[in-house]
């Protein structure tokens, strides 16, 4: 059976990890390394790093992050090219997520996809209404966001991040619904994102995603990962036991 995965995001603005709700009203969280490898001590499958300032990573927290832990890396945020993928795998990510350049350029999935693999390429798509929403969730598109989630993976994506602006940093629960409809049309793994308040909420989005990201919850201590991974486990989920207590 597959096991599900409980991924760890960090958003950050200027060298800090910042967290806030449907993506404003942003509060400091802390040092992304710091923070990445506390998470993966407590069992985290993943860490996300999310650039939200539009501007692009700083490639020197992406390397001190995938010098100081071992499980997969995604970084994101202002990848707005081929070169930008390339610099971001050389730096130690072990995989890339694509959002509003992928909306203005599709084919910069593809072409991503064949030089990189598609395993290296993630979709990530930001929700509210039932439409794509890019620049960071200020911009709302035309496409409707399950039709663009399945022609993101005709494209070579080889992963979703599905996050509802609506559910984001609200702690009232994962969009379920669309998520599901997501994962029902396409055949590459879905990541549900935004609306995290407790494991229990992570055990109901594992019912239909491959892997939830949480964020807040960890990071203000809310709930640890390890605790997240127990809940699972005592709801039949299944997902990688090895954490710290």
């Amino acid at each position: 059976m597959v096991t599900r995965r409980v991924i760890v995001c960090l958003d950050v603005r200027d060298g800090r990890v910042v967290k806030g709700v449907e993506f404003t009203g942003l509060r400091d969280m802390g040092d992304p390394t710091e923070l990445a490898e506390r998470y993966e001590n407590e069992g985290a499958d993943e860490i996300v790093l999310l650039d939200i300032t539009g501007r692009g990573n700083d490639l020197d927290i992406v390397r001190r992050a995938a010098e100081r832990v071992f499980v997969p890396l995604t970084v994101g945020g202002g990848v707005r090219s081929r070169d930008d993928v390339s610099a971001l795998l050389r730096a130690g990510a072990d995989k890339v997520s694509i959002n509003s350049a992928a909306v203005a350029q599709p084919e910069l999935i593809s072409t991503c996809a064949r030089k990189f693999g598609s395993q290296c390429v993630v979709a990530s798509i930001d929700v509210r209404g039932g439409r794509v929403w890019v620049n960071g969730g200020r911009v709302e598109t035309s496409l409707d966001a399950i039709e663009w989630a399945r022609r993101c993976a005709e494209l070579g994506a080889g992963e979703i991040l599905l996050t509802s602006i609506e559910r984001d940093g609200t702690r009232t629960g994962y969009d379920v619904e669309l998520t599901r409809a997501v994962a029902d049309v396409v055949s590459v793994p879905v990541v549900a994102s935004g609306g995290a308040g407790n494991a229990e909420h992570v055990v109901e989005a594992l019912r239909v995603a491959d892997a939830a990201l949480v964020a807040g919850i960890v990071h203000e201590r809310a709930v640890s990962v390890a605790e997240i991974k127990r809940t699972l486990c005592d709801n039949g989920v299944p997902t990688r036991t090895t954490y710290a207590a």
